[in-house]
Parts: structure tokens; C-alpha cells; sequence
């Protein structure tokens, strides 16, 4: 009777030596799985920063180029071209040349003068001066004003002040517009644009609508071309997230939300 007791008795030590071996080789590893997936979460943290980082430098890159070329069109061509027009209108005055030659002379003024227009108008897309002088708002609306001039798209547009958004961040919200006019016209085939950009305490919202010939959202975000690829890096540097809707034959609609940075 008494070694039956001594038995149980071992058995239930056992027992409760095993249930808590158990537990803590539970606890144990449920606390090294959780260091885990904090140490992959840190990983995959500082690999999103590094992305981030490599993200700004592109497009500060891609910024400079674009204002290094625009001053080269500007002061080399464009100036290169003043000359050559000049010179050909001192040619023309000449009362001993022949009608031949004037022809010419006129035919090469046009030419230069188109250039002249053509290389004006690539400078000032690739930097637009009068961002930097008038700020986000006018620059935008003289882009508006260019597109419905040159093309036959209307545009219906309402454009907040951004003044808590820095001069760099002006450019970006800038080119996202400029990128969406460009797709909207390009691949949309539409003729009419609504855009606006409101402001609030926490960040700001851009509408942009066209009644272009839709696409289908997936395949589009799966191929993920230039321009969307454009328009998704400097949402990010912006601090925004962007929702795309679209439907064949009835437009798109491009929304960008952006919260503020606590240093704008």
C-alpha cells in the first residue's frame, strides 16, 4: 500500500515536472519567436527606410539633371538661336539680294523661330521658373492654362495654398499633377479634367478626374510603368498614399492623401 502511494506520488511529480518543463519550453519559445519577428520587422523597417532613401536621391537626381538641361536649352541653344535669328534679319534688310535668297532666309528665320518657341517650351516644362517665383498655386494654373491652350482639353480646377509644404515638396506635388495631365491626355484620350488640391490641419487632398477611356486598376498597378512608378515614388517622399478608380469608357479618378510632415 505504501509503495502504491510512493508510485503515485512519483507519477504526479512526474507529471507536474512535465507539464512545467513544457510550459517553459512554450514561454521560451514564444518569446524567441516574437524576438524573431521583431528583429525581421527591424529588418524589414530599415530596409523600407533604405528604399526611401535611395528613393529621394533618385528624383534629387532626376531634379538636378532636369535643371542642369533646362539651363543648358536656355543659355546655349536658346541664346545660340537669338544670334541666328538676329543675323538672318540683318540678311534680310539687305535691299541686293535676290528674291531666291530671301526665300531662303525666311524659310530659315521660321525654322529658327519654331526652335526657338520649341526649346523655350521644353525649358520651362523640365523647370518651371515661375514655381520658384510665385509659388505652387500660379504655377500650376499656368500649367493649366498652357495645356488648354495648346490641346482642346477643359479643364475645371480649384487649387488651395500649400504653405505649410516646403519649396521642394511644392515641386513634387508639381510634377505629380503634371505626370497625371500627361497620362490623362497620352493613354486616356480625354478632353476633360477636374483637379483640385485641398488643405487642412493634417495634410492635403488632390482630386484629379478626366472622362478619358479607363483602364483596368490591377493590370495597370501590376505593370507599373514610368509614369505611375513617377507618381508612386513621390507620394511616398510626400508622406501620402494613392487610391486609383477607373472604369472603361468612364474615366479615372487619381486621389492623393497626404499628411504633413511634422518639419513643413
Amino acid at each position: 500500500m505504501e509503495n502504491e502511494k510512493l508510485i503515485i506520488q512519483a507519477l504526479v511529480y512526474s507529471i507536474i515536472f512535465l507539464v512545467l518543463i513544457t510550459t517553459g519550453l512554450i514561454i521560451f519559445f514564444h518569446y524567441s519567436r516574437r524576438k524573431i519577428l521583431q528583429k525581421e520587422l527591424e529588418k524589414v523597417d530599415l530596409k523600407l527606410e533604405n528604399q526611401q532613401k535611395i528613393l529621394q536621391t533618385s528624383i534629387a537626381i532626376q531634379e538636378t539633371e532636369r535643371k542642369r538641361i533646362s539651363q543648358d536649352l536656355h543659355d546655349a541653344i536658346s541664346s545660340k538661336l537669338n544670334i541666328v535669328s538676329l543675323s538672318t534679319n540683318m540678311l534680310l534688310d539687305d535691299s541686293s539680294i535676290t528674291d531666291k535668297q530671301r526665300a531662303s532666309l525666311n524659310q530659315i528665320l521660321e525654322i529658327t523661330s519654331t526652335t526657338l518657341e520649341s526649346s523655350r517650351k521644353i525649358a520651362h516644362d523640365l523647370m518651371p521658373p515661375i514655381l520658384d517665383k510665385f509659388g505652387l498655386k500660379v504655377a500650376l494654373e499656368e500649367l493649366f492654362e498652357n495645356v488648354s491652350t495648346h490641346t482642346t482639353i477643359d479643364i475645371e480646377h480649384n487649387i488651395d495654398e500649400l504653405t505649410r509644404l516646403s519649396e521642394t515638396n511644392h515641386l513634387h506635388v508639381f510634377r505629380i499633377v503634371q505626370e497625371l495631365i500627361n497620362n490623362s491626355i497620352r493613354h486616356g484620350k480625354a478632353n476633360e479634367l477636374a483637379i483640385f488640391i485641398e488643405d487642412n490641419q493634417k495634410g492635403f487632398i488632390i482630386h484629379f478626374q478626366d472622362n478619358g477611356i479607363g483602364f483596368n486598376v490591377k493590370s495597370i498597378c501590376k505593370k507599373n510603368g514610368i509614369g505611375l512608378q513617377n507618381i508612386n515614388s513621390r507620394v511616398k517622399i510626400l508622406n501620402g498614399t494613392l487610391k486609383i478608380e477607373s472604369t472603361k469608357n468612364k474615366g479615372s479618378l487619381f486621389k492623393v492623401q497626404c499628411k504633413y510632415h511634422e518639419q513643413n
